[in-house]
């Protein structure tokens, strides 16, 4: 695909500006959970997700921009540990505790745009020299 890398890299920036986004509320205890802030109390806490996340992408631009061959494979590899990580993160969020979290578009775009990304990175402009 022509524009595969720079989806690839406009998905990763986003997947970065989707961790500021709200993922889930707790209305029983008025809290609003997103990448950077996941403190709920000293026993519930989910961390800061935007850590990963935003190694995850900053590796995986920098392998959509260079063109070789074992960067291209490397990003295959980065990009499903990323999807994997986000998909860890919609599962552990969105799970039924003592109440039910509603789900806020955060949660599913990071998701979405780690799919795009791995989706992308499966697609590589490059060129192979034909050995004749």
């Amino acid at each position: 695909m022509k524009h595969s890398q720079k989806i690839g890299i406009l998905a990763s920036l986003l997947l970065i500006g989707a961790c500021f986004l709200p993922w889930i509320e707790i209305s029983n205890l008025n809290i609003t959970i997103n990448g950077l802030q996941g403190f709920v109390n000293e026993k519930f806490t989910f961390g800061t997700q935007i850590k990963p996340h935003t190694f995850f992408a900053i590796v995986a631009i920098v392998l959509f921009s260079v063109n070789s061959l074992m960067a291209k494979r490397v990003n295959i590899f980065i990009c499903f540990l990323n999807i994997s990580w986000a998909i860890k993160n919609f599962i552990l969020m969105s799970m039924c505790r003592p109440e039910c979290p509603t789900i806020k578009p955060g949660l599913y775009l990071l998701v979405f745009f780690a799919a795009i990304m791995l989706l992308m990175s499966f697609l590589p402009k490059i060129k192979i020299n034909s050995a004749s």
